[in-house]
């Protein structure tokens, strides 16, 4: 694996710190700034949405943009992003700059999940995301609670200001070590890469992903006053059990990632399957303050041992557009963690109590498991798709057709 896509994956951690970190700080946020919970929640959606528009939209921008100056320029955005949040003086503008934040995420992630598949043969691509999505495991394992820790002592300010160093280190990684990245011979064009639109199969694995990716964190957006209201835990305790759910995703992670370039469809339907049953049961069990906790680390096992298989899904079915397809698997994801939190919220809002979400958040992963299985059906009476590489590393060439990066991609089940 070229140490480029580590990189990379180090990058993602601060991304995915600021991105998750709000679910361990919703109470303090919206106490200081005079707001309910649910109000503070629609900032977890505001980044969401700011990932999904942003995502193609950046993604086309930069499209015949040197990688590497723009991995460069995103992330110091980005940064900028941290800042403003952290000094924000009302709910508006911090809002504001949520979104300002997730548009550079949203371009980061598009163009570097392009450059990591680009730099490995298709037989590699899961394992190749898995290192990326490490790095938003590591954020769960790490960071999250470190910030829901640095809120609670220091308040929740200390926690964008922490994301922002981070966000200096990932920068000079990015200086330091990420190598220029030419743009292929063959440049690539915009309508080239609308075609994967005409693709019915890459919108059930956007569905799919975004209802999968929706049902975890319907739940998990609204984890710490379930664990404090409902199950009847110490507020002390909230940035341990985020931390929990962070394991948990560095193991699904790990697993998914070895396994799913093999058997992408059995770790999709599995995964998800799993997501449901424990969601269920985090409905039925949120009082019992031992379950709570397991269920914690095992939701975070199962949706983050899914992730591999949904991203490498997308560049099968979309490889001929690996820059679209990157940002396409990110604007869906983001789908499900705007849509997923709003209708958290909208329980919430209801009467129906915290426990609730993960009731709701089963219900789109019941759905999501449904079009997987639409989508494996289709799959078996369609014919293998080609693949091109737009971009590779100067210090990692692009594969040649005898390490398979140009021969049809590889349908695994």
């Amino acid at each position: 694996m070229p140490v480029a896509v580590y990189v990379l994956g180090l990058s993602v951690f601060a991304l995915g710190t600021s991105e998750f970190m709000l679910s361990g700080l919703l109470p303090a946020i919206a106490d200081d700034l005079d707001v309910t919970i649910p109000q503070a929640g629609l900032l977890i959606s505001a980044f969401a949405i700011g990932m999904v528009v942003g995502a193609p939209l950046l993604a086309v921008a930069t499209l015949r943009l040197p990688r590497r100056t723009t991995l460069i320029a995103l992330i110091s955005l980005f940064g900028l992003g941290q800042i403003a949040g952290a000094l924000a003086p009302t709910y508006a503008l911090l809002f504001a700059s949520r979104i300002v934040s997730a548009l550079a995420c949203a371009g980061f992630w598009a163009v570097g999940a392009a450059v990591a598949v680009a730099m490995v043969p298709v037989g590699a691509r899961a394992r190749a995301m898995a290192v990326m999505i490490g790095g938003l495991s590591l954020a769960n394992v790490l960071g999250v609670p470190a910030g829901a820790f640095l809120g609670e002592q220091l308040g929740w300010r200390s926690a964008f200001w922490a994301v922002a160093a981070a966000t200096a280190v990932a920068l000079a990684g990015l200086l330091a070590l990420v190598p220029r990245i030419p743009l292929p011979e063959q440049r690539p064009t915009l309508g080239r890469e609308l075609r994967i639109y005409r693709d019915r199969q890459v919108w059930l694995a956007v569905a799919v992903t975004a209802l999968a990716a929706g049902g975890v964190f319907c739940a998990f957006s609204y984890l710490s006053p379930l664990l404090t209201e409902v199950a009847g835990l110490e507020a002390s305790w909230v940035p341990w059990i985020l931390g929990l759910f962070g394991v948990g995703a560095l193991v699904g992670t790990t697993l998914g990632g070895r396994v799913a370039d093999a058997h992408l469809f059995g770790v999709m339907l599995g995964g998800v399957t799993a997501s449901t049953v424990f969601l269920v049961l985090l409905a039925l069990l949120a009082p019992v303050g031992v379950a709570a906790v397991a269920l914690s680390f095992l939701i975070g096992v199962s949706a983050f041992f899914t992730a591999p298989a949904l991203n490498a899904r997308m560049f099968n079915v979309a490889g001929a557009a690996p820059t679209l397809a990157g940002a396409t698997t990110t604007a869906a994801f983001n789908l499900g963690n705007t849509g997923g939190p709003w209708l958290g919220g909208t329980v919430i809002d209801a009467g129906a109590g915290f426990a609730a979400t993960a009731w709701a958040g089963a219900a789109m992963t019941v759905t999501a498991l449904a079009l997987a299985a639409l989508a494996l059906r289709l799959d078996r009476r369609t014919p293998a798709r080609p693949t091109r590489v737009v971009s590779s590393s100067a210090s990692a060439p692009a594969p040649t057709p005898s390490d398979g990066a140009s021969a049809p991609a590889a349908r695994p089940r």
